[in-house]
C-alpha cells in the first residue's frame, strides 16, 4: 500500500531568514508509515490549493507565538516573537484542508493556532496570566514527562490510549484559553489548561499541547498518536 503523503508546516527562523525542520516531526510520521514532506512558506492561493489536494494529511508544527490579532486581542508584555507569514499561510491552509476533510495533527503552536483560527483565544503568557505550579516550560532534554494530563473519558485520545492519565513533556508559554466552539477537549493538565482537542464530525482533526516529536522514540502514547494520524491519512 502506498505511503500517505504528509505535508509538514515549516519552522521559520526570522533572524536567519530561513526555513528549517526538527527531525522528530518527520521521523515520527515516517516511523508511523507516512511519507513526510516539508511545505514551502507561501501565501499563494493556487499553490495552497494544489498542496491541499496533493497531500493526504497535514502536520501543524510548533514555533513562534500566534499573533493575538488573529483572535482580536492586542499584544501583552509577555508576548514573544510572532511570524505573520506563518499565521497567514496556516490560516489559508487550514481553511482548505478542513474543506477537503483531510486529516490534521497540531502540535504545541499547532493546537494554539488551530484554536485561534477557529474562533477561540489564547493565554498570551501563562506565567503572568495564569500562574501555576505545573511545569509548562521544561528544560531539555524534552523526551521525559514534565507533568500529567487527565484524558477525557470516551474522547478519541482516551479511547486510543486506553488510559485515564498519561505523563507528557511540555515546552510552551502560551495555551488555549477560550475553546473554539467547533472543538472539544480530549485532555487537561492538573491546573485546568486544555492539553488536547479534536473536532467532532471531521475524519481526523487532533491537536496536542505537548511534544510527541521529542518523545515518540521511547513513548508509546506518542507513537500511537502519530500512528492514528498516519492511519487516518492512509484512508
Amino acid at each position: 500500500m502506498k505511503k500517505p503523503l504528509v505535508g509538514v508546516v515549516p519552522l521559520v527562523d526570522i533572524g536567519r531568514d530561513s526555513l528549517w525542520m526538527l527531525p522528530g516531526y518527520m521521523d515520527g510520521v515516517a516511523q508511523a508509515g507516512g511519507l513526510p514532506v516539508m511545505l514551502p512558506l507561501t501565501g499563494n492561493g493556487q499553490d495552497l490549493d494544489r498542496l491541499a489536494a496533493l497531500c493526504d494529511g497535514f502536520l501543524f508544527t510548533g514555533g513562534q507565538d500566534v499573533d493575538p490579532a488573529l483572535y482580536g486581542q492586542s499584544p501583552l508584555s509577555g508576548l514573544e516573537e510572532i511570524c505573520p507569514a506563518r499565521d497567514g499561510m496556516e490560516t489559508a491552509l487550514l481553511e482548505r484542508v478542513l474543506a477537503l476533510d483531510k486529516p490534521i495533527l497540531g502540535i504545541c503552536r499547532g493546537i494554539q493556532f488551530i484554536n485561534a483560527a477557529l474562533g477561540g483565544d489564547l493565554w498570551q503568557d501563562i506565567p503572568t496570566q495564569m500562574p501555576s505550579a505545573v511545569t509548562h516550560r521544561m528544560k531539555p532534554p524534552y523526551d521525559a514527562a514534565a507533568h500529567t494530563v487527565d484524558l477525557v473519558p470516551d474522547a478519541p485520545l482516551g479511547t486510543l490510549l486506553g488510559a485515564a492519565e498519561i505523563g507528557v513533556n511540555s515546552c510552551h508559554h502560551q495555551g488555549v484559553r477560550t475553546l473554539a466552539e467547533s472543538l472539544a477537549v480530549m485532555a487537561q493538565a492538573p491546573d485546568g489548561l486544555t492539553e488536547a482537542v479534536y473536532m467532532p464530525g471531521k475524519r481526523f482533526v487532533w491537536a496536542v499541547q505537548w511534544h510527541p516529536e521529542f518523545s515518540f522514540r521511547t513513548d508509546q502514547a506518542s507513537q500511537k498518536i502519530f500512528a492514528a494520524f498516519v492511519a487516518a491519512a492512509q484512508q
